[in-house]
Order: C-alpha cells, then sequence, then structure tokens
C-alpha cells in the first residue's frame, strides 16, 4: 500500500510542472487529426456505422502519427498511432469484406429494405433468414392454397403481385406485397398441430412469394431467439392488419361480409355457413381482439 503511495506520489506531487507554455499552436496535420477523432465518434451502429467509425478514426490516427513522425519527432508516439492505424485499417478491410459477400437476389433485396431493415435487421441475421427460405413463381390464376385440401405446412410472404382470397367461392380481401399470405393459419396452430386451409388464395396476378417450410422456421427460432421475437413481431403485426381490414367488408344488410380466418369476428356473420375447428381455435384464443 506504501509503495503504491510512493508511486503516485512521484508521478503527480513531484513530477515537473509545466512553468512555460509554448506559444504557437501545433500544426494543421494535428488539429485534422483531432477533428476526425471527433467526427469518428459520432458513427452509429451497424455494418455502415462501423465502417464509418473505423475509416475516420484511421485516417485520425494516421495524421497522428505523421505529427508525431514530422513535428514532434517523437518515436514512441508516432508507433503506437502507426499501430492503431493498423488496426482501424485491418477492421474496416474485415467489415468492408463481409458486407461485400452478403449479396441478395432482388426479390430478397426489396424484401430487407421494406420489412426487415426497418426494424433494426442487420445483414448478417437477413442472411440466415434468408438461407432458410425460397422463392417460389406462382402464375395467374394458379391457386396458393384451397380451401379444404391444402395442408399448412409453411409460412410465405408475397414480394410482387396481388392474391385473391375466396371463401365458398365469394371474395374476401386482397393479399398485396409484403403481407403475408397465411399469417392467420401459422398463428392459429402450435408447432405439434397440423391443419388444413378454411381459405383458397388465388393468384390475381403473375406472383413471386418468399416461403419458409414450417419445421424449417421452427428449427430456426429454436436456434435464434431473435429471429422468433422478430417472426412474431411480423405475424403479429400481420395479423392486426387484417383485423382493421375487416371493416371494409361490413355491409348494411343482414348479412356481412368477413374473413373467416380471422374468426374472432365469427359471431358477427351469417349462420349458413359451418364453423370449422379452426375457427374454434381462434374464438378460444382472444387476445388479439382484446388487446
Amino acid at each position: 500500500m506504501e509503495r503504491n503511495s510512493s508511486l503516485w506520489k512521484n508521478l503527480i506531487d513531484e513530477h515537473p510542472v509545466c512553468t512555460t507554455w509554448k506559444e504557437e499552436a501545433e500544426g494543421a496535420i494535428y488539429h485534422l487529426a483531432s477533428i476526425l477523432f471527433v467526427v469518428g465518434f459520432m458513427g452509429g451502429s451497424g455494418f455502415f456505422g462501423l465502417l464509418y467509425v473505423f475509416s475516420l478514426l484511421g485516417l485520425g490516427f494516421l495524421c497522428s502519427a505523421v505529427w508525431a513522425w514530422v513535428d514532434v519527432c517523437a518515436a514512441d508516439i508516432f508507433s503506437w498511432n502507426f499501430v492503431l492505424f493498423v488496426i482501424c485499417f485491418m477492421q474496416f478491410v474485415h467489415i468492408a469484406y463481409q458486407v461485400r459477400s452478403i449479396t441478395f437476389s432482388r426479390e430478397f433485396q426489396l424484401l430487407y429494405s421494406s420489412l426487415f431493415q426497418p426494424l433494426g435487421t442487420s445483414l448478417p441475421v437477413f442472411r440466415t433468414i434468408a438461407l432458410s427460405s425460397e422463392v417460389v413463381t406462382l402464375e395467374k390464376e394458379h391457386c396458393y392454397a384451397m380451401q379444404g385440401k391444402t395442408s399448412i405446412d409453411k409460412l410465405s410472404l408475397l414480394v410482387s403481385g396481388r392474391i385473391r382470397v375466396t371463401v365458398d367461392g365469394e371474395f374476401l380481401h386482397y393479399i398485396f406485397p409484403f403481407q403475408f399470405l397465411d399469417s392467420p393459419e401459422w398463428d392459429s396452430l402450435r408447432p405439434t398441430e397440423e391443419g388444413i386451409f378454411q381459405v383458397t388464395l388465388t393468384a390475381e396476378t403473375d406472383c413471386r412469394y418468399v416461403s419458409w417450410r414450417r419445421k424449417k422456421l421452427y428449427l430456426l427460432f429454436a436456434q435464434h431467439r431473435y429471429i422468433s421475437r422478430l417472426f412474431s413481431v411480423l405475424i403479429g403485426s400481420d395479423i392486426a392488419d387484417k383485423l382493421y381490414a375487416l371493416n371494409d367488408r361490413v355491409y348494411t344488410g343482414k348479412t356481412y361480409h368477413y374473413d373467416i380466418r380471422l374468426p374472432n369476428f365469427y359471431q358477427m356473420s351469417s349462420p349458413k355457413i359451418r364453423k370449422s375447428p379452426l375457427t374454434e381455435h381462434f374464438r378460444n384464443s382472444r387476445p388479439y381482439c382484446d388487446k
């Protein structure tokens, strides 16, 4: 303890105090380095934020190294600043290579910029999501799912085109780009349960959608909790949009137009249509309507 206090005393109390200060300011290179440090530390997060930070910090350390070599003539100051410049340069190259190596097809680029990037999803995470999916083309008037026949074994997100949703031949609503095709069906079943579509989904135009197989997606959720929470938010928002869209299908007559895939509103429908097990499942779980 006495040794530590003695060292502190030598550093603070007995260290020679500056008696005279330099009247002239340091050169422009020193001030440029300081400006680069200030601007560099104002960088954000994410890949591009890191590129911004390491590029400006690297330039700042390089200017400091030049200043130490030319003006101060101090080998130790030059060495430290040059080493830090090399570290920043290597970090910049590494991050730039990672960003450069992440390339997507046009559909995934649109999907990322429109849906995932606004939620703060990084490119490596989105690449993991994209590698677990496939892009499928659905020609005009072809069915994605048929009422009472198609099993619920995947989750799909429309990228381009328009999907028409019908039940017993009656039009319900459209599905537009960057909306899930089967979010209510996905949310209605537990991972171990199986079910079939209660509606028919038909391509109104030539469509392209991104699809994830059910079992493969649940495996991805088990491995990455962030991706699981991300899809929970996206699916919940999509279902909420469909609930709000029900207002457009209410008529002034005795019957109502409704979305059978959102059966919390099923009690508003005509009694002529039989209630399915999927409907009963939705009616027994009312969190989306009660909130």
